[in-house]
This record gives structure tokens, C-alpha cells and sequence, in this order.
């Protein structure tokens, strides 16, 4: 059998209404998939939808006090498909380095990843979201075997 496609969903503060308001479009293709998010970002969505449909979120820590390593380290695992994150390019966020870690090990585990509401809609209307899409890992042996020099 397989495995419940995943879904991590993360917003920056001024990003979070943006993100509850795609949540509420994509409602019931949300329902689908294992939800994952960062804290504060699961309260507020959980909240904020509960009169659509019963949207089960894992939450975990907020951002900033490692709810991003969280996240990342379940994209390293395995756990996390697909990372949604509707972040804030003109705020500084005291966390950047935790949000440029997550962004990195997406990148690194070649999970795709949403930053906005159109890459969000792009990445939610890909016929690659089917139910036969299986992501193949990232073969790192040779990086993993490669000579570190003294």
C-alpha cells in the first residue's frame, strides 16, 4: 500500500492570511494529503477552516523556536512531498537562517516547493500530483564516499 502523500504548510506573519485564504480554495484537495505545519501556522489554519471541512494538521514548533529544522529534518526523512511556503521577501525575519536551511534541504531533497500563491496553484494543478507520482531520492553516495582532505 501506498504511502499518504505529504504536504508542509508554512507562512511568515505577514504571509499567514494569504496562505489560510489558498488553504480555503484548495480545501478539498488539501483533505487528501498528511498535513504538516509550523505552529502558529497550524492554529491559524486549523481555525480558520474549521467551518469548510476538518482539516487535520501535524503541527509542530513554531518557526522560530525550530518548527523550519522540524520540517526540514522530516524533508530529510522522507516524510514531507511537498513543502508549501508563502514567505515574506521584504520583512527581515530573525529566523532567516532556519528558513534558508529549510528552503536549502528542499532544494536538496528535490522536494517541490511553493513560495507564493501561483507557484502554489502551479504546483497543485500538476498532473505530477496524480496518485501515481512517486518522487525518486537523491542518490548521494558519491558525496557520501568522496575524499575529505586533512
Amino acid at each position: 500500500m501506498k504511502r499518504q502523500t505529504s504536504v508542509a504548510l508554512v507562512a511568515h506573519d505577514n504571509k499567514k492570511p494569504e496562505l489560510l485564504d489558498w488553504v480555503r480554495e484548495h480545501i478539498h484537495l488539501l483533505s487528501k494529503y498528511k498535513l504538516y505545519a509550523t505552529g502558529t501556522t497550524g492554529k491559524l489554519l486549523e481555525e480558520g477552516t474549521k467551518d469548510l471541512a476538518p482539516l487535520t494538521l501535524n503541527k509542530l514548533l513554531s518557526g522560530p523556536l525550530g518548527g523550519d529544522q522540524q520540517l526540514g529534518a522530516k524533508i530529510a526523512e522522507g516524510e514531507i512531498d511537498f513543502l508549501v511556503f508563502f514567505w515574506d521577501p521584504l520583512e527581515p525575519m530573525p529566523h532567516d537562517p532556519d528558513v534558508k536551511a529549510l528552503l536549502r534541504i528542499a532544494v536538496t531533497w528535490d522536494i517541490p516547493f511553493a513560495c507564493n500563491r501561483s507557484s502554489a496553484n502551479f504546483l497543485f494543478a500538476s498532473a505530477q500530483l496524480a496518485d501515481d507520482f512517486v518522487r525518486k531520492d537523491p542518490d548521494f553516495q558519491q558525496y557520501l564516499q568522496r575524499e575529505i582532505k586533512k
